[in-house]
């Protein structure tokens, strides 16, 4: 869903970089809407791509084909119920928070070129708060719950199962909690 933050090359640097991009204000759930319903409807889209050392999207796109299987990745993926209900299967990847901060420390400051301090802050100021908020609450809507600490291949054969033909009705069916 990174794909899908508002553009904010109306703002200088500065401003861009101070945005709260956890809120789901940071989204464009419009074009978000739009692009994965023609995705549902067998049509290909243009993508935007996101630049993060600019805090904007890019001029150009990604093209996306439709295939028998679309993931919606994101932290917000599941705040909305009209996101949801565009959905055939919701999975909830659960990580400790304080995995959530080591990761996002060592990405945003070898990755993203930021500092440890910036990374910190912004964590205690936005990211947890949001996540408390917006992100945590999701886990209800899941119809399945894996960790994401423990590697790809527990998570992938859940989803599979699930996604098997003949497969009961999606019911939530925690596979991991702490």
């Amino acid at each position: 869903m990174d794909s899908y933050y508002f553009p904010l090359d109306h703002l200088d640097a500065a401003a861009r970089a101070n945005c709260n991009f956890d809120h789901p204000g940071a989204l464009d759930w419009d074009l978000f809407f739009q692009q994965l319903t023609a995705l549902r409807q067998r049509q290909s889209i243009e993508e935007p791509v996101y630049r993060f050392d600019l805090h904007t999207r890019d001029a150009r796109t990604r093209r996306v084909e439709p295939a028998p299987y679309v993931i919606v990745e994101g932290i917000l993926a599941l705040h909305r119920q009209d996101a949801r209900s565009l959905m055939d299967c919701l999975v909830y990847i659960e990580t400790r928070d304080q995995e959530c901060y080591r990761r996002r420390l060592e990405r945003d400051t070898l990755e993203r070129g930021r500092s440890g301090t910036s990374v910190e802050r912004q964590y205690r100021d936005t990211v947890r708060p949001m996540a408390e908020q917006f992100v945590w609450p999701t886990r209800q809507y899941a119809d399945l719950v894996v960790s994401g600490e423990r590697g790809y291949d527990e998570p992938v054969q859940a989803v599979m199962a699930l996604l098997r033909p003949g497969t009961p009705a999606l019911t939530p069916r925690p596979v991991w909690a702490e």
